[in-house]
């Protein structure tokens, strides 16, 4: 999917995942269509909803990595703006229907380029630098690996060392 064509909570996903110095978890609530995320902005820990895509609040975590912006709207309900993140980062472009899309699309250009993937893992994800893992939900019934053997597998309790 291009850059240029993201909205709404797909847009809020891209722009979580490039942010993985800061969010550690996504999760999907509300049947997958709201986006949750954990992590930890500049001393400021965040634990909740993350919708750039609607609210200032969650997208002002990106214009603060902006070390220059310049906007021109054009009257034709499209704003263009160009973003340098970064001392020696190079321009990019995003345009949207308000200067908060264009500059979370210019933000997901920067850091995936003009195209990511066309589908949205909805599922709980861990950041890994940028790579996304899903996390596996945790079952109530054990598995048959983790039953204790004679010959003591790793996890199993002991004795305590003499």
């Amino acid at each position: 999917m291009n850059t240029s064509d993201l909205e709404g909570s797909t847009l809020d996903y891209w722009v979580a995942r490039g942010l993985h110095e800061f969010i550690r978890e996504i999760h999907f609530t509300d049947s997958g269509e709201t986006l949750s995320v954990r992590g930890n902005d500049r001393g400021r820990p965040w634990d909740g909803r993350f919708l750039p895509s609607t609210s200032w609040e969650a997208a002002s975590v990106v214009l603060e990595r902006a070390c220059r912006l310049e906007m021109h709207d054009h009257g034709r309900g499209e704003v263009v703006c160009t973003v340098t993140f970064g001392k020696d980062g190079q321009p990019v472009e995003g345009r949207g229907p308000s200067l908060r899309i264009a500059l979370l699309r210019a933000f997901v250009r920067h850091a995936f380029g003009d195209a990511v993937e066309d589908e949205v893992l909805r599922r709980p994800q861990s950041l890994l630098g940028a790579r996304a893992e899903a996390i596996g939900e945790s079952s109530a019934v054990a598995s048959v690996e983790d039953v204790p053997s004679p010959d003591k597998h790793i996890g199993d309790i002991g004795s305590a060392p003499r």
